[in-house]
């Protein structure tokens, strides 16, 4: 039997029941790691003995009738920017290329305590900076659906091994899109939860006011059961919020009925791929014929959200990348003169173009004579697109949009036009930049058979009815196409 095939809600039946074990199961991930990393490329550091004398232990703890979470021996990858103790953390940068965590983020200590299995650390760009996974200093991760084109960013590594069986579930992050953007271009389920929902601390910064942890699976359930075992309050986070969760996949419904659905017409404007457009609206009609009640909406500051954006993480990221400079950890640069020649050539030799381009921009809007122009106005324009959210929430319960443009595009295709590449965040910043949890689904294929997502978009913790009306629309579609490799 093929494990690595089945979704985690499965195969946590599997071995609740006891029939399979889990170090059968993470055998059998490992054996599809060996067969098909090679063509996609997900991995940068693989934990094979560990994680085998993990799905051990928590076979021994299973015999002997200990009661164990859902999540118990469940083989997950994390993204190379969430801290694991004694585990190599990279970013996916020179930078970090040998940097070996002392601490586990919050999000780590939640899922040992679940006795989930650690595959490795998934590929990604250079912290964080990325929509296509090209950024990153070790490799290019593929898309599983077509080897030529890219799996999305900066979470491609994450979406690509759950797309391909390599992990069963996975972590990634979202700052402006990628958890979203790279589910929908594998075509996975990827929830990006509410700011302060799920602990921040030991996630390596790239926009600190953006960023927010949250999980891949191949089925909503999948999603449902990782993204209830790792949100909630954390002490050691300044902005996570200190209220009770629900248990996402005990709530999950299957129902829309009298669910009233948005529909922004902004994100169906021009640059929207009409296979795009055409997939996301057939599947909002699906969920109208369920039950839901749709009606066009505006959100009308959408237009500039794209520029506020870049603007609000650069300049977070300028902010947060300052303490690498070779001093404490991470790279150094071997000839310098003096000190300030060690802080030049460790910086330029440690990042990326990506990452050098997104310093620059965030020192340039902050510096004085610019503040006021760019960074100012595009902090007020948060409110305002914020505001925008809100008040269109008392009139719908949750919105339906593309979640990417297009489908995947080619490797090599956009890497050197950097306004294009971040154009694949249209539909995406906008959630960020208000706070709001969205998720994204497989909603339909291109004529090249490439995935598409459906992104639905929800008030502030509100994530169960994000999940009720994904799983719904999963069961009518009866599940999602894997990609053949």
């Amino acid at each position: 039997m093929e494990l690595y095939n089945l979704s985690g809600y499965e195969l946590s039946k599997k071995l609740e029941s006891k029939e399979i074990s889990s170090k059968e199961l993470t055998e059998d991930v490992f054996e599809r790691i060996e067969s098909v990393e090679g063509k996609v490329d997900a991995y940068v550091t693989l934990d094979k003995e560990n994680a085998l004398k993990k799905a051990a232990e928590v076979d021994e703890k299973r015999a002997s009738g200990e009661k164990l979470s859902r999540l118990a021996g469940l083989p997950v990858g994390i993204k190379d920017n969430i801290s694991t103790r004694n585990l190599r953390t990279t970013c996916s940068s020179k930078m970090l290329e040998n940097y070996i965590p002392p601490f586990n983020a919050t999000v780590m200590d939640k899922l040992n305590g679940e006795d989930i299995v650690i595959t490795g650390k998934l590929n990604m760009d250079e912290f964080a900076m990325g929509s296509s996974t090209e950024t990153s200093y070790f490799k290019k991760t593929k898309n599983p659906f077509d080897e030529t084109r890219i799996p999305g960013g900066s979470s491609g590594g994450s979406a690509a091994a759950v797309s391909a069986g390599e992990a069963i579930m996975a972590l990634g992050s979202d700052t402006g899109g990628s958890i979203r953007q790279p589910a929908s271009y594998c075509g996975v389920v990827g929830l990006k939860p509410t700011y302060g929902a799920v602990s921040r601390f030991g996630l390596v910064a790239f926009a600190s006011s953006l960023d927010q942890i949250g999980p891949i699976g191949r089925t909503v359930k999948d999603t449902a059961m990782l993204y209830s075992a790792i949100c909630g309050f954390d002490k050691m986070d300044a902005t996570s919020k200190n209220m009770s969760h629900p248990d996402y996949l005990v709530n999950l419904k299957s129902d829309v009925k009298g669910l009233r659905i948005g529909v922004p017409k902004e994100y169906f404007s021009k640059g929207i791929d009409e296979n795009v457009k055409s997939a996301v609206l057939s599947a909002v009609k699906v969920l109208e014929q369920n039950g839901a009640v749709v009606k066009e909406v505006s959100l009308p500051s959408t237009e500039y959200a794209l520029n506020a954006y870049y603007i609000i993480s650069s300049a977070e990221a300028s902010s947060n990348l300052a303490r690498y400079d070779g001093v404490k950890y991470g790279y150094r640069a071997k000839d310098y003169d003096d000190l300030t020649d060690m802080y030049e050539k460790t910086r330029s030799e440690g990042f990326g173009d990506e990452v050098k381009r997104r310093i620059m921009l965030g020192t340039f809007v902050l510096s004085s004579g610019y503040y006021d122009a760019y960074y100012k106005k595009a902090r007020l324009l948060q409110r305002r697109i914020s505001k925008e959210f809100c008040d269109v929430f008392k009139e719908v319960d949750l919105l339906a949009a593309p979640t990417v443009p297009s489908t995947a595009f080619k490797i090599g295709e956009n890497i050197d036009n950097p306004l294009k590449m971040y154009a694949t965040d249209v539909c995406t910043v906008t959630i960020n930049i208000a706070g709001l949890p969205a998720i994204s689904v497989p909603c339909g294929y291109d004529e090249a058979g490439l995935p598409i997502g459906l992104q639905l978009i929800s008030d502030k913790f509100n994530e169960q009815t994000l999940l009720n009306t994904a799983e719904c629309y999963e069961n009518i579609m009866g599940g999602f196409k894997r990609p053949v490799l």
